[in-house]
């Protein structure tokens, strides 16, 4: 028998039992007959299935059960009692979908990898490993349901209550100012070249390790990570100062990872779907591209309401010209009594140098006309 006919054998006996171990309920009914028994037009139930990140079932396929049924009752209830109409809800269902693929693939492959590195040393084939992460599924369900819940009612109150605040500090209308971040490794893209799958994927997990304890400790909150890069949010502006200035600290302190650099800005901002736009982030994000290597710099607003807090030291940078914005004056943060840190790799070096020459032909290249 060929690897192929072994790998098809195991995924006929497998993904059924995947179905019946995870999913509630027996699965018989039809998408259409799902949509018809919770009272909801068909391609309704199909514009909320596909924002869930899955594709349109088969016309015969019998995939669902009574708990989708419940789940579209759910969001029609929600509508005709016109706390959300369709884009809402396409809205919210896009946002829990996306949310949801992440959890369940991070679940998955952490949970494959622990059991594969053990089985594969005691000879087991690929058959097994996949039966031993379809059994550990089935035991851990329940914990895992109940853990998913309770972190996410955790996090529905810390929205509720983050709401309120800002519904009654803001005297505007357009909400209070919010202090935005980004953070990125410097140098990561040719450090990751030299290192294969497995120390890669170590590196990128230390360095989100890194970042989630670092801006919750400080109060700061992990909007995503972007590869190499952070973006990070908090609501009072002396916290998101003492995150920047801890990120350098903490990754100038790691032999694994090199340094990073931060960019950090104050202002307002639109959240939508859990992101944050507008001219404050994308401030935030063309200032970390031109920090050096072990630097927090900021902008005008950051050092404005900052620059008498006696726990910050300040440098002024020339006014840069940013990408979309213009001239913009600068500032390297740092914590008191501190110089700025700093092992920029020798290849950043030598981009900084080519750069300056070039700049410097150009002006005498002016100069001379």
């Amino acid at each position: 028998m060929s690897d192929a006919d072994s790998r098809d054998g195991v995924a006929a006996r497998l993904l059924p039992a995947v179905d019946r171990i995870i999913l509630p309920g027996e699965t018989r009914l039809t998408q259409a007959e799902v949509a018809a028994a919770a009272g909801v037009d068909a391609e309704y139930a199909k514009r909320l299935w596909r924002a869930m990140g899955f594709p349109d079932a088969k016309d015969d396929e019998r995939i669902f059960s009574e708990i989708d049924v419940r789940d579209l009752q759910a969001l029609r209830q929600l509508t005709d009692l016109g706390v959300a109409d369709l884009d809402v809800a396409l809205q919210l269902a896009r946002v829990l979908g996306r949310s949801m693929a992440r959890v369940a693939d991070a679940q998955v492959a952490s949970m494959r990898e622990r059991i594969e590195g053990q089985l594969r040393e005691h000879g087991a084939s690929e058959a097994e490993v996949a039966e031993a992460v379809t059994r550990v599924l089935e035991l851990l369900l329940p914990t895992l349901d109940q853990f998913i819940v309770d972190a996410w009612r955790r996090h529905l109150a810390a929205a509720a209550k983050r709401t309120i605040m800002a519904t009654s500090s803001s005297d505007d209308g357009h909400g209070p100012a919010l202090a935005v971040g980004f953070a990125d490794l410097v140098g990561f893209t040719a450090i990751s070249q030299q290192l294969d799958e497995h120390e890669l994927a170590k590196a990128v997990g230390r360095f989100e390790e890194i970042a989630y304890d670092t801006i919750a400790e400080h109060e700061g909150r992990v909007v995503k990570m972007i590869g190499d890069e952070v973006m990070f949010v908090a609501d009072d502006l002396r916290a998101a100062a003492e995150v920047a200035v801890s990120l350098t600290e903490v990754y100038a302190e790691d032999e694994m990872l090199p340094d990073v650099r931060v960019g950090l800005s104050y202002g307002a901002a639109v959240v939508r779907d859990g992101d944050y736009f507008g001219p404050t982030v994308n401030l935030a994000s063309r200032i970390v591209n031109i920090a050096y290597a072990g630097a927090a710099v900021v902008s005008e607003a950051v050092y404005e309401q900052l620059q008498d807090d006696p726990a910050f030291d300040w440098k002024p940078l020339r006014p840069r010209r940013l990408k979309g914005i213009g001239p913009t004056p600068l500032w390297v943060m740092t914590r008191a009594g501190e110089a700025p840190r700093s092992r920029i790799p020798a290849d950043v070096k030598q981009r900084i140098q080519e750069r300056r020459a070039r700049r410097l032909k150009r002006e005498e290249e002016r100069a001379g006309d």
